[in-house]
C-alpha cells in the first residue's frame, strides 16, 4: 500500500480508502466487520463513511469496530459527510450553522469518538451562504471536533469560492474534494481538477469502478440479471444499462482496459483503479465492497505500476467528449484568438 499526504494537509492516509456506503443494506454487520479487518490487513487506514449511509447504520457499524478495535483504531483516519436530511424538519437538512452543529454531533455519537480526522459536506447547498458554512467548519477546527474539512460533488466555481472565502477570513482550508471519477466518467477534468490543482485540494474519487463497468462482469448487448445492482434494476439512475450498452465508447474504454488487464494478468478492477490513483490531484481512491473478496482484488491495485504508454492507452480510450464550447474546437479557437490578441 503507498501512503499519501492527504491533499494540502499534514495528515498521511493509504492511497486505497474503505468506501462503507454498503455497510448496513448490501453487507450486514459481520460482514461489514470482515471488510474492515481485511482493510486494515491490507495497510489501509483510511475509511469513508456519511450520515446518511444505510440510514445512519453504516456509522454505528463503523462506531462498533472502532470500540472493539481500539489498536487498530489508532492508525485510522476517519472522514464523514453531513448534509441529506435528518429529519422531517426545515432545519434538518443543508450546510446551515444550525443543521450542522447537530450533524456533526449526531455523527460523533454513532461512530462513539470525540474527534473525526475529515468532515466533507456532502454537496453544495444553495440557500446556505458559503461563509455561514465555512466559519462553522473552522469553529469545529478550533474545538478540536474536526481535524479538517471538504467537500463532495461540488462544482469547480464552488470549489474555488470556498478557498477564496476560506483565504480571505483567514479560516481552515478546504483539504479534499469527493466526486465521481472514473475511466467512464472524466467530466470533472475540465473544471473541478484544475481548481482543486490550484489550491492543493485532493481528490477522492466515488465509483471508480463506475457502478461495476469497469470490473468486466457486463458484456455487451447482454442485459445484465441477478443480484448485481443493474441487474436488479437496468434502469438505475447514472449507470442505466441501455444507455451506457448503446455508448460506443463505453466498449472502447473496457476492450483498453481488458488488453492492459490481460498483458499485467490482473483484473479489469485493478487497471482501472490503478489509472486512477496515476491522476493529477488523486489522493487516495473509494473503494466499495460488499464482500471481502471483492475488497482484497480491488487492493490488488496498490502494488500494480502501469507504464506510461498504457496509461496513455487508457487515457486516450477513455477521452471525455468535448465538442462544445468552450471546451471543444470553438473554445480552443477562442483561446488562440486571445492569445493573439484578437477576439
Amino acid at each position: 500500500m503507498d501512503y499519501r499526504l492527504l491533499g494540502n494537509s499534514g495528515t498521511v492516509v493509504s492511497s486505497l480508502t474503505l468506501g462503507t456506503m454498503t455497510f448496513g443494506s448490501e453487507a450486514d454487520e459481520p460482514t461489514s466487520h470482515a471488510i474492515i479487518d481485511a482493510f486494515i490487513a491490507g495497510g489501509g487506514t483510511f475509511v469513508d463513511t456519511a450520515d446518511v449511509y444505510s440510514g445512519n447504520e453504516s456509522e454505528r457499524i463503523i462506531g462498533r469496530w472502532l470500540r472493539d478495535h481500539p489498536t487498530d483504531a489508532q492508525q485510522v483516519v476517519l472522514t464523514t459527510k453531513g448534509r441529506f436530511p435528518q429529519g422531517d424538519g426545515p432545519n434538518d437538512l443543508g450546510t446551515s450553522r444550525r443543521h450542522l452543529r447537530v450533524a456533526l454531533d449526531a455523527s460523533l455519537e454513532r461512530l462513539g469518538v470525540d474527534h473525526i480526522d475529515v468532515y466533507q459536506m456532502h454537496a453544495w447547498d444553495a440557500l446556505t451562504p458559503i461563509e455561514e458554512t465555512l466559519r462553522f467548519l473552522d469553529d469545529a477546527v478550533s474545538a478540536g471536533k474536526i481535524g479538517s474539512y471538504g467537500f463532495s460533488n461540488y462544482l469547480g466555481y464552488q470549489v474555488t469560492k470556498a478557498v477564496y472565502e476560506a483565504r480571505l477570513h483567514n479560516w481552515a482550508p478546504p483539504v479534499t474534494l469527493q466526486p465521481q471519477y472514473n475511466l467512464l466518467v472524466r467530466d470533472i477534468e475540465h473544471e473541478v481538477v484544475p481548481a482543486c490543482l490550484d489550491a492543493g485540494i485532493g481528490l477522492l474519487p466515488w465509483s471508480p469502478l463506475a457502478g461495476g463497468w469497469l470490473s468486466g462482469k457486463y458484456q455487451r448487448d447482454e442485459a445484465p440479471t441477478g443480484s448485481t445492482r443493474l441487474g436488479e434494476d437496468p434502469k438505475r439512475g447514472m449507470e442505466a444499462w441501455e444507455a451506457r450498452n448503446a455508448d460506443e465508447r463505453t466498449w472502447k474504454v473496457l476492450d483498453a482496459v481488458s488488453a492492459v488487464a490481460d498483458a499485467h494478468g490482473a483484473s479489469r478492477s485493478q487497471v482501472a483503479l490503478a489509472w486512477l490513483l496515476a491522476r493529477p490531484a488523486v489522493t487516495s481512491v473509494i473503494l466499495g465492497a460488499r464482500t471481502v473478496e471483492q475488497l482484497q482484488d480491488n487492493l490488488g491495485a496498490a502494488d500494480l505500476v502501469l507504464d506510461p504508454a498504457e496509461l496513455q492507452t487508457l487515457t486516450e480510450a477513455s477521452a471525455p467528449r468535448i465538442d462544445d464550447y468552450p471546451y471543444g474546437t470553438a473554445g480552443v479557437a477562442q483561446r488562440e484568438r486571445k492569445v493573439t490578441g484578437g477576439r
